[in-house]
């Protein structure tokens, strides 16, 4: 099955019929693999039992059971992992204290495993609990992701995704949130032409889904605004960063956009800033972490950073915000961009599950039916209104929109918004009908 295959969407209603003839799969067993019942008959195969979640919050619920795959210890994103997890471990206990869904709690605890930002450990640890789980609360990065996708297709596995290249936008299974990689640089490099005039700019990046999509929007808008485009790919490691720092600093370009983990980043402009690099960077969503501006990179950091962020930072006003915050307090968890990140990536899936228990069928492949047949996601804010449509394709999906921020050692995670909802007329304009990184010959 192809990875990149046309979005085939169909509409989670016409299953309706069907999910009402197949209920009746209520089991009971201790098994999370066996059928569970909630509320009426509601069709379960996989990951969904009738007994109560442990240390429930609504003990006469059943239990749906999500698992987790992130970067929890070695990989490029192992500060970020644990803090993914607990922001969406918040998330589905507010959904829980709401009294859950379909008559079951939500499960995101049991099936958490450590994916180490590496291809071959995520499908292992995929495989220990797939035949445990009706779905991925989260996968975290796009080359374990891309390790595993195809199973979760054949599988009928919805995943929410803790990424954002271009690619989700063509993979049924993953239920993505917020601009791609590639949309975020198309709309940095064009506010760095219009407010800076500027005529240059590198990419610098890790090779894969990731840093390949921000290249690729990077170089589209390059080509765009009719000016210079440089390429750097650089390998994760702070130690790894001295050949990406001499190329900023010889070439000299007018905006550099930066697609690395937050200490690579912090690496590579502080350097490039000691030795003479007087541009600008531009640092793709994953690129910030509050702990930076304690780190000996802060100056740099201040003077010549700013983060394409997908949603606005942790601070902003929105309902969605607001309960996010709340929740944070009420876990004890430090304010951090990547908890509200595991926040916000868990709508989707949430609307997913609320939209198959309507219909009757919280099986796997119900479930995957109801993801491909939502058309909007309410984010609370988060996101602007009518993102999350999985129905019409990848170029209806795509998110245009991106959020500038800059380091403010006064906000909460030391970062605000300097540009609201950018929106430049490469990605408003843009076709997305393959990945990015797919599109050109970088």
């Amino acid at each position: 099955m192809s990875s990149t295959r046309t979005r085939r969407r169909v509409a989670a209603a016409g299953l309706a019929g069907l999910a009402v003839f197949a209920a009746g799969c209520r089991g009971g067993g201790e098994d999370p693999a066996d059928g569970g019942g909630g509320e009426g008959d509601i069709a379960t195969d996989v990951g969904v039992t009738s007994d109560a979640c442990p240390e429930a919050v609504n003990p006469d619920n059943g239990c749906i059971y999500l698992g987790t795959l992130s970067d929890l210890t070695v990989g490029p994103f192992a500060p970020a992992g644990p803090v993914i997890v607990a922001g969406q471990e918040a998330f589905w206990n507010r959904v829980n204290e709401d009294g859950g869904i379909g008559g079951y709690d939500i499960n995101v605890t049991e099936y958490v495993r450590d994916n180490q930002y590496n291809p071959q450990v995520a499908n292992q640890v995929y495989q220990e609990i797939k035949p445990d789980i009706l779905a991925l609360a989260q996968t975290l990065g796009s080359p374990p992701t891309a390790a595993i996708v195809e199973d979760l297709e054949a599988e009928n596995i919805v995943a929410a995704p803790a990424g954002w290249t271009s690619l989700y936008l063509f993979q049924d299974a993953i239920v993505e949130s917020g601009p791609t990689y590639c949309a975020e640089a198309m709309n940095g490099v064009d506010y760095a032409v219009e407010t800076n005039n500027a005529e240059s700019v590198m990419a610098v990046h890790y090779a894969g889904d990731y840093g390949g999509d921000a290249a690729a929007g990077a170089s589209i808008a390059a080509e765009a605004n009719g000016i210079d485009f440089a390429n750097v790919e650089t390998t994760a490691g702070t130690d790894n960063q001295a050949s990406a720092v001499a190329a900023i600093v010889e070439q000299q370009p007018d905006v550099v956009v930066v697609s690395t983990g937050p200490a690579d980043m912090a690496t590579i402009v502080g350097q490039s800033v000691a030795a003479g690099y007087t541009g600008k960077f531009l640092g793709s969503s994953p690129t910030w972490n509050v702990a930076l501006l304690q780190s000996p990179a802060a100056p740099a950091l201040q003077a010549s950073y700013q983060l394409l962020g997908p949603w606005a930072p942790f601070d902003s006003d929105t309902p969605g915000h607001e309960a996010m915050r709340a929740a944070a307090e009420e876990s004890g968890s430090t304010p951090n961009e990547f908890f509200l990140a595991g926040w916000a990536w868990s709508y989707p899936l949430k609307a997913a599950l609320e939209a198959a228990a309507e219909n009757g069928d919280l099986t796997r492949e119900g479930l995957y039916s109801a993801a491909s047949g939502l058309s909007s996601v309410d984010y609370e804010g988060i996101l602007p209104e009518g993102s999350g449509d999985y129905a019409d394709g990848g170029d209806s999906a795509a998110v245009r929109v991106t959020q500038l921020s800059s380091p403010d050692p006064e906000a909460s995670t030391g970062i605000s918004v300097t540009e609201e909802d950018l929106a430049g007329s490469t990605a408003e304009g843009y076709e997305f009908t393959e990945p990015c990184y797919e599109a050109i010959d970088l």
